[in-house]
Order: C-alpha cells, then sequence, then structure tokens
C-alpha cells in the first residue's frame, strides 16, 4: 500500500506557499529597490510597511473580488489611518486619544466577517507602526503619501500575479481541497478498524472535516469566480478544473451519505474481513486522491494509482458468503447496510478514477454535467458590508463590541505602561524600552482576538514564537556577519512568516521575530539590544493581551445555541429541498413513460432547479455543521466552568451529523421509487415535526421489502436524531 503524501511536499505546493512568496515579493520589492538603487531608506520602509498592510488582504485561498475590494479598502482606509496617527504621534495626550479610538474602531470590523476583520487588523497595523517615530506636521503628508504609494504598487503588482497566473492559484486551492478530502478519508476509514475507539475515531472526523468545509469553500470560491465560456484553451483548462471540482464534491456526499451504526455494526458481524477490506479501501481511495492533488500542484496528469478492485472482489464474495448463510431473513437490515457500503466504495472508485482522468485530458476537457453550468455561480459564498451592521452592534451584549472595547483599554493600558517606563527605571535595564511601545501595542493587536480560548492560544504561541526567533538571531548574528547572508535569511524568514499563518502561528512568530530583528540590524548594525527589547516588550504585551481578555469576555457557550438552531434549520431546509427534488424526480420519470408528455420540457426545468437547490441546501449544511463544531471544541478550551451544556451539545453534534448523512443517503433512493410507501411517508413527515419542535407519532414499522430494506435504516436513523434533536435543544434552552 503506497504511503501518503509528505506534509512538506504538500506545503510547497499549496496556494499558502505560494501565496507567501507573493506577498513577500510584493512587500520587499519597494524596499529593495528605493534602499538599494536609489539609497532612499526611510522612503523604501514606509512604502513597504504601507504594501505589507495591504498584503494582509491578499490571503490564498479567498474570493478573488472580495479581495480585490478589500485591498483597495485597506489602500484608502490604511493611508487615512496613517495620516490621523502621523499628526497625533508628536502630541503626548492626543496619541493617547487617538490609539485607542482607532483600535475600538477597526476592531468592530469583525462585524464584516473575515474580510473585515483583516481590514480592520492591516489599519491597525499600519497605525501602529506609524507611532513609531513622532513626525512633525510638514513630514505627515510625505509619510502618508509614500505608505499609499507602496499600497498602490502591492496592489498593482497583485492583481498583475493573479491575471497571469490564475489557472495556477485554481490548481493550488483545488489541491488544498483535495488534500483535506483525502485526510477526510483517512479519518473515515478508522470507523471499520475494530481496533479503534469510535469515540477518538468520531472525534477525528469532525475535525477533518471541518477544515474540509473551509477547504472546499475556498476552492469554491476560487474555481467557480470564472466559468469556461467558450471553446479556448482557458476554456478548457477552467473546465478541467471544474470537472475535478464537481467529482470532488460528489465523492464528498457519497460518503458523508454514508454513516452507519458502527458499534451495531461490530457487534453484528465482529470478525468480518468486509469491515477490513473496506478500511484498506478507503484508504487506498486516500491515496490516490492525495496523488491526484499533489499532480494537480505540479500540473501534471496521474500516471500511477491503487487499485481497488481487489477489496471490491473481497467484499462481494463476503456478501455472497452472508447471503448464502442466511444473514438477508435475519438481519435484513444489517446485510442493506453492507449492500450499501459496497455500493459507496464503488461509486467513489468511480469518481477518483474520474477525477484522474481529468488531469490526464485536461487540454480536451468537457463539462461533466452541463447542466450545473448556468447554476454554479449559486454556490459561491456573499458578502454584505453595510454601516448599519456596525452601529446594531454598538451594544453592551455584542461580542464585537466587547471585543472592541477589550482592544482599546488593553493598548491603552500599554501606552500608560509605556509613558511609565522611565519613572520605574526600566529603561536603566533595557535601554531604550519606552521608545518602543508600539511593539507592545502590535503584540497585543496580534494576540487579542475575540474568542477567549484563541487568545490564551495564541499568547503561549506569541511568546514561543518570540523566545525562539530572538534565540535564532542571536546565533546568526554572533556565528556570521556577512550581509548576504543576512539578506538571505530575510528573505526567507518573510516567505515563510507570510506561508505559515493559516497554517502554524509559532512557525509565523518565528519567522517574524528573526526578520523583523534583520530589519532593524540592517537599520542599525552596531548594536544587537534590540533583541533584548523587542523580547521584553512582547512578555509586556502578552501579559496585558492574557489579562484583558478577562475584561468583557463572550464565552463560546454564548452562541452554541444560536449555532445549533442554524444547523437545525439547515439541515430541515436540506430535508425540504430533498423531498421536493425527490418527488419531482419521481414525476420526471411517470411523465417519460407516458406517451408524449406535453409538459415534459418545463418538468425537466422544474427538476433540475429542485435539484440545484438541494446542492446549495446540502453545502449550508456543512458550513453550518463546521461553525457548530468549531465553536464546540473552542469553548472546550476554555475555562471548565465555563463549559456550559457539554452533554447536550455534544449529542447534539452528533446527531446533526447523523441525520445530515441519512438525509444525504435516503434522498436518491426516494428519488428511485416509483412511490412513497405509506409507512415511510409518515416517519418522514414525522421528522419534519421534530424538525419543527413539535410533537410526532413515528409509525411503529415501516415497509422493508426489496429495495426499501436500504431505506430502512436511515429513515429510523432519522427519526431517532430528530427526536433527540428536539430533546437536547429544548434542554439547552431550557439552561
Amino acid at each position: 500500500m503506497a504511503s501518503r503524501i509528505p506534509q512538506l511536499q504538500r506545503f510547497f505546493y499549496s496556494h499558502y506557499f505560494f501565496g507567501g512568496m507573493r506577498q513577500a515579493v510584493g512587500v520587499l520589492l519597494p524596499a529593495l529597490l528605493l534602499a538599494g538603487v536609489f539609497q532612499l531608506y526611510s522612503v523604501g520602509m514606509i512604502a513597504a510597511i504601507g504594501a505589507a498592510c495591504v498584503a494582509i488582504i491578499d490571503q490564498p485561498g479567498g474570493p478573488r473580488r472580495y479581495g480585490t475590494n478589500g485591498m483597495l479598502g485597506a489602500i484608502l482606509l490604511g493611508s487615512l489611518t496613517a495620516a490621523i496617527t502621523g499628526l497625533a504621534s508628536s502630541h503626548g495626550v492626543l496619541i493617547w486619544l487617538v490609539v485607542p479610538a482607532l483600535c475600538f474602531i477597526f476592531s468592530m470590523f469583525t462585524v464584516f466577517g473575515k474580510q473585515g476583520g483583516l481590514l480592520g487588523f492591516a489599519c491597525l497595523l499600519l497605525m501602529t507602526l506609524t507611532m513609531r517615530t513622532p513626525l512633525d506636521p510638514h513630514q505627515v503628508l510625505m509619510h502618508t503619501v509614500y505608505s499609499f504609494l507602496g499600497g498602490v504598487f502591492y496592489f498593482v503588482f497583485s492583481f498583475a500575479v493573479h491575471r497571469l497566473l490564475w489557472h495556477r492559484e485554481e490548481q493550488q486551492a483545488l489541491s488544498v481541497a483535495l488534500f483535506a478530502t483525502a485526510d477526510y478519508i483517512i479519518a473515515r476509514s478508522q470507523f471499520y478498524d475494530v481496533n479503534a475507539d469510535l469515540e477518538a475515531s468520531y472525534r477525528k472526523l469532525i475535525h477533518a472535516q471541518s477544515a474540509m468545509t473551509e477547504k472546499h469553500q475556498a476552492a469554491r470560491d476560487t474555481v467557480l469566480r470564472e466559468l469556461p465560456r467558450g471553446h479556448r484553451r482557458s476554456d478548457r483548462l477552467r473546465a478541467a478544473a471544474l470537472n475535478v471540482f464537481i467529482d470532488m464534491v460528489a465523492l464528498l456526499d457519497s460518503l458523508v451519505a454514508t454513516h452507519t451504526d458502527y458499534a451495531t455494526l461490530r457487534r453484528s458481524v465482529p470478525d468480518s474481513d468486509v469491515l477490513i477490506f473496506a478500511r484498506d479501501a478507503l484508504y487506498k481511495l486516500a491515496v490516490n486522491v492525495s496523488h491526484i492533488a499533489l499532480n494537480i500542484a505540479r500540473n501534471r496528469g496521474v500516471k500511477e494509482r491503487n487499485s481497488v478492485k481487489a477489496e471490491l472482489r473481497a467484499i462481494e464474495y463476503e456478501l455472497e458468503k452472508y447471503r448464502e448463510a442466511g444473514l438477508v431473513e435475519r438481519e435484513p437490515e444489517v446485510y442493506a447496510l453492507l449492500v450499501q457500503v459496497l455500493r459507496r466504495l464503488r461509486n467513489a472508485t468511480r469518481l477518483v478514477d474520474r477525477m484522474a482522468e481529468h488531469t490526464r485530458n485536461a487540454e480536451s476537457a468537457e463539462l461533466v454535467d452541463m447542466r450545473l453550468d448556468k447554476a454554479l455561480d449559486r454556490f459561491l459564498s456573499r458578502q454584505t458590508w453595510r454601516i448599519g451592521m456596525l452601529t446594531s452592534n454598538l451594544r453592551l451584549d455584542s461580542p464585537h463590541f466587547r471585543y472592541a472595547t477589550r482592544v482599546a483599554i488593553a493598548t491603552l493600558i500599554a501606552m500608560t505602561i509605556t509613558a511609565l517606563m522611565p519613572l520605574t527605571g526600566l529603561d536603566a535595564v533595557v535601554p531604550g524600552a519606552s521608545m518602543h511601545g508600539y511593539w507592545i501595542v502590535l503584540t497585543i493587536l496580534v494576540i487579542m482576538k475575540p474568542g477567549f480560548a484563541l487568545t490564551r492560544q495564541r499568547n503561549g504561541w506569541r511568546l514561543a514564537g518570540t523566545l525562539i526567533g530572538c534565540g535564532l538571531a542571536l546565533i546568526l548574528f554572533n556565528v556570521t556577519h556577512s550581509p548576504d547572508i543576512y539578506l538571505a535569511v530575510l528573505i526567507v524568514t518573510c516567505v515563510l512568516g507570510y506561508s505559515m499563518i493559516q497554517l502554524n502561528f509559532m512557525v509565523a512568530a518565528i519567522s517574524n521575530t528573526v526578520f523583523v530583528l534583520l530589519v532593524f540590524h540592517f537599520l542599525s548594525p552596531s548594536t544587537n539590544i534590540v533583541i533584548g527589547e523587542r523580547l521584553v516588550d512582547t512578555f509586556i504585551g502578552c501579559g496585558i493581551a492574557l489579562l484583558c481578555s478577562y475584561i468583557l469576555p463572550w464565552w463560546e457557550h454564548s452562541f452554541m445555541g444560536s449555532l445549533a438552531n442554524a444547523v437545525k434549520k439547515a439541515n430541515h431546509e436540506l430535508l425540504k429541498t430533498g423531498l421536493h427534488y425527490a418527488a419531482l424526480t419521481r414525476a420526471q420519470a411517470a411523465a417519460s413513460q407516458a406517451a408524449a408528455a406535453p409538459d415534459s420540457g418545463a418538468l425537466d426545468a422544474e427538476q433540475h432547479e429542485a435539484e440545484v437547490r438541494w446542492r446549495v441546501a446540502r453545502k449550508n449544511v456543512y458550513i453550518a455543521f463546521a461553525n457548530f463544531a468549531s465553536a464546540f471544541y473552542r469553548m472546550m478550551d476554555e475555562p471548565i466552568k465555563r463549559q456550559n451544556n457539554v452533554p447536550e451539545l455534544n449529542n447534539l453534534m452528533i446527531q446533526f451529523h447523523v441525520l445530515a448523512s441519512q438525509i444525504t443517503a435516503a434522498i436518491p433512493i426516494l428519488a428511485s421509487l416509483p412511490a412513497v410507501p405509506e409507512g415511510i411517508q409518515k416517519s418522514l413527515d414525522a421528522v419534519g415535526e421534530y424538525l419543527d419542535d413539535k410533537d410526532a407519532k413515528p409509525p411503529a414499522s415501516i415497509e422493508t421489502e426489496g429495495e426499501l430494506a436500504t431505506l430502512a435504516y436511515p429513515l429510523r436513523q432519522m427519526v431517532k436524531a430528530s427526536q433527540l434533536i428536539r430533546q437536547e435543544m429544548r434542554g439547552v434552552a431550557a439552561a
């Protein structure tokens, strides 16, 4: 069995590394040109700072149109921030008022989501670096202009890179999503290992699914942003990437629709080789998906793969033995479950093989589903920016208002401590410490996040990263004095700092610390005391951030009720749209059998629209569930006394996952039936009533003859899950 792709190889072919290189080049180029060619060191620094703030918005894996608008916003708001901070920097009292006020305003930008948070942080970074040295009024205009031009340079540079390398970006976004899908398949394969603990396997699966949902949405926003419209080479390349994406989503849907009662399966057939063969088949499929991901990132066709035929044929043989032994009569539902596992594995194998084929025939690609061409833009993420979103959150019960207040108070404390440093004698220990209050403020802004758990986590990573970075810089300065080596290390650490910020915050902190210390060494090569200054400032900033995280805290349990309602609502919508799609599919099948049905074209269009709505609802369930699961695990990192309703929320998470999986499994079967039997229809009605928080009376038994046996287990699980969801939701609401 082939090994999985090493993490380091995955990183170097990912859009994280590519995006880090793009950001590093766009930031360093103005400084290197102005300082190295024209000897304008201070101008080059200011321009690089302006470019760095715009680069924060240019994150890999997001919708390009939002990134473009965000960068333009960063240029305009950043320039305004630089001007305001520069004018206030030479007035001791005024800067005390301006900095906390700006921190509050831009921290409130988190109401606009991830892009808003990045824009706010970009402006705050520019504010912090502008207050580094007091500016005279006549210097403020030139400082603002240089910063503005640096931001404009990065915007033009990034826009040109995106236009030239658009296909490369699509490939890398797809590659990251495929790697996440492979990790999810690996996590799911562990359920078929009788030696693996089910609870531990389930936790790994939820983490893998949450990460995968985020990567899939990033790929969706990248691949679907511009669809193929003709037959040019660029359109064929877009069609090839789109085909891989469509099959990747179909593979995910096929896997999600296989939630099985693994405990029952282990009890019913504990020594069955079927479980071993299913585990091995999933592992091989995961390896195949990983190889497809790597080859897409390399712009190569997949030539080698692992064959799953042996495992599939072995499962067929084992099922035949069970049938001959009378398992069909004794436990028809268990046998139907095993048959479903085989069918899903066959379907997954077909989809993985087809994805590999897309990589080999990229130049002559046609869409695998032409009907989806005009509906794919409905799967893109939407983002709204309204001033009312800010004003409506100016209240004490708003988590965004509380977060902004904490940040403003923390920066005010930091500036007070900086002003009091000469009186405490700290300047005698660390000369110039009172002049570097901006670094304390910067540390606070980097560490403090809306959630308590993330703030505490980043606090530890930042401290460890700064300690290690200072140690590495000290070793470097004592080992060599070569400016060429310093410049090479500076470039490498800049690339790593940008590349690792979304993957490993501590590594990013180490890289950024070494990078900043090298920059200051180039500006003032005669002393290494800046290392001690940065270390002391970081400790002070971390301490302030940790203490202020207890001011007006907003604990995760406060969100859990609304997030649970969102998942329940998404599941209910999935059920309704799925039943509508199944009904129209049955009607279309009946019409096609009738002689020359006059409205068959309209019925086909209506059925296609219902299918698209069902797919959109399915995507929304994945996103809502990922948000709920992520918040739950963040809550588990908070103090124990703040972890409310843990058993109920954990059970809700399990039942939400079961319900979505069984709805996804049941709808295609319902669509293939000529008619829905009475018992099955009553069970479906009961599920809807439970999700509406009403009393329901599901039937004691349902039809299980023939193909209906494959529907019996999903239906029972749906009824049970919806009933438990209603019960747990009431318990959480009462608490």
